[in-house]
């Protein structure tokens, strides 16, 4: 009798500490793995981040230009010129080197867009003039556009002697302008790398 009795003792008991500590595996015990490497991934992101953040703040900045795309203001950044001189003038005007990548100008045709710069007309009073004193540049395309691309085709825009110069903000105007005989094209084959900063419908 005293033996059944410390026998039982000892079954319960047993049972007893199983429900205790949960067996290696157990639910627990993953539940707990994600929670860890969770946080270690954020603790490295962090880190990761104040990294960069020490990095950019040491970095070159490009100075933005004010243009026109679609009757609203832009800003955009010309790093490369596929001509010497077109570079030059940019370099002068960023106050920022502007490198010669001949090869843009072999891009095809459908990987470029217009860019429209003044070479006569208004001297804007309010806002920074263009690369030849005069009005800032229209952009054709902007991002979420159809056709859109970062490079540009120069396209020198010249006001007639009879024309009433004005302040023109997007390619319908300027080609409406061209339509009526107001302006005069001329392309003479440059290429320019120019992303747009911020457009009428989102920025970087």
């Amino acid at each position: 009798m005293v033996l059944l009795v410390a026998t039982a003792s000892l079954l319960l008991a047993g049972c007893a500490a199983d429900d205790e500590a949960p067996a290696a595996g157990s639910a627990a015990t993953v539940t707990n793995t994600p929670m860890a490497e969770s946080s270690m991934t954020e603790t490295m992101g962090e880190q990761k981040m104040d990294s960069m953040g020490d990095m950019a703040a040491d970095a070159p900045r490009l100075p933005p230009v004010l243009g026109y795309h679609d009757g609203e203001q832009v800003l955009f950044v010309h790093p490369e010129a596929s001509d010497p001189d077109i570079a030059q003038t940019l370099e002068g005007m960023m106050g920022s080197p502007v490198p010669v990548v001949p090869s843009l100008a072999d891009t095809p045709e459908d990987a470029r867009s217009p860019l429209y710069v003044f070479t006569n007309g208004v001297t804007p009073e309010d806002t920074p003039a263009g690369p030849l004193g005069f009005q800032p540049d229209v952009f054709a395309t902007a991002p979420g556009d159809e056709g859109y691309t970062p490079l540009r085709e120069l396209v020198l825009v010249t006001w007639v002697e009879d024309a009433e110069p004005r302040v023109l903000t997007s390619k319908a105007d300027v080609d409406d302008a061209e339509a009526v005989g107001e302006v005069t094209f001329e392309q003479p084959g440059v290429v320019i790398n120019a992303p747009l900063l911020t457009w009428p419908e989102g920025q970087r």
